[in-house]
């Protein structure tokens, strides 16, 4: 399916991977994380980008990011680019580092910003980098040891992290640890790099369809504001119209596109309009009130159409990947 534009809002928290070109390590040692570091920092003091939590790994690493006055796309071009041409000119090699696309996710930032600080502050640590809490108090790459205080980070935000854990300093760098110690248990959290909600629903009520974004990490309502807020409209707009989704859906299922819009009981045609839910609001980011508009359904038509569009989706790869073929063309 074609790739929705990433979201780059000033003033929202933006959770940013980068992951090496065929999973390739972009650090060999020490001191390529230390260039990447230096030049990390040095664009932090000159762009006004808010870091909040950062953990650099061996074949990607992640950022807990808050553009002000630069985009998001020009910071990370800054960051990527200028990183890769000292990489390969220390290491004697040419070509691409990283995979083509980072990966920024827009979060919530009152439900979701201590949780993605505690999730990439344990990076190292899930990934055997280091072998206890102890070790990663003093990890010289990532933000945990500068909220702790064992290293020193002027572009961290340290004091909005920790100001949410009591007014007094030492107070507060204990209360953070208990809280990142009580995270090692959960292990992996899938939910935290993207599509919070659906992804964590699991099996949802017909009537609790919320609405969706694979870019936006945060609850159905967060997701409509950013939708529903005019100066973002065009950022969100998917490449992929309504009419053409319809298209795509009716070639894949031998229908005419006139009939899935039109209401009726017939089996195919419904289940036409049951994918064209699911896909426009969970993959093409639109609004469950547009889709319902198009195709003369109210908003529980709409979640329970978007619903069986999910299960038979998931049965049924082959039809995905036909309507997938049919939108490219």
């Amino acid at each position: 399916m074609p790739r929705l534009a990433r979201l780059d809002i000033a003033g929202l928290l933006q959770h940013v991977i980068v992951r090496g070109i065929e999973q390739r390590d972009i650090f060999n040692d020490d001191h390529d994380r230390q260039l990447f570091f230096d030049r990390f920092t040095k664009l932090l003091s000159e762009t006004g980008v808010r870091c909040y939590a950062w953990a650099l790994l061996s074949n990607h690493f992640h950022l807990l990011l808050m553009p002000t006055s630069t985009a998001l796309s020009s910071f990370m071009r800054r960051l990527l680019t200028g990183y890769a041409v000292s990489f390969n000119r220390q290491n004697k090699r040419s070509g691409h580092l990283f995979q083509n696309r980072y990966k920024s996710i827009v979060c919530e930032e009152e439900a979701y910003l201590l949780e993605l600080v505690r999730y990439i502050h344990l990076n190292p640590l899930r990934a055997g980098m280091v072998k206890s809490l102890e070790e990663l108090d003093q990890y010289p790459w990532s933000g945990h040891a500068v909220l702790l205080g064992n290293r020193t980070f002027a572009g961290q935000e340290t004091e909005a992290v920790l100001e949410r854990f009591g007014r007094k300093l030492c107070t507060a760098q204990a209360m953070y640890r208990q809280f990142v110690a009580e995270g090692i248990k959960e292990g992996r959290r899938d939910e935290l790099v993207g599509g919070g909600l659906k992804r964590s629903q699991g099996e949802r009520p017909l009537n609790e369809y919320e609405s969706f974004d694979a870019r936006v990490l945060g609850n159905g309502d967060f997701v409509d504001s950013l939708k529903q807020e005019e100066q973002l409209r065009d950022k969100m707009k998917s490449a992929v119209s309504l009419a053409q989704l319809v298209a795509a859906v009716a070639s894949a299922l031998g229908l005419e596109a006139d009939s899935v819009r039109k209401p009726s009981k017939s089996r195919l045609p419904a289940l036409a309009r049951g994918i064209i839910c699911h896909l426009a609001i969970f993959e093409f980011g639109y609004l469950g009130s547009e889709v319902g508009k198009y195709l003369y359904l109210g908003s529980s038509g709409v979640s329970l159409a978007a619903k069986r569009g999910e299960k038979y989706l998931k049965a049924e790869r082959a039809v995905r990947k036909q309507i997938a073929d049919a939108i490219e063309k």
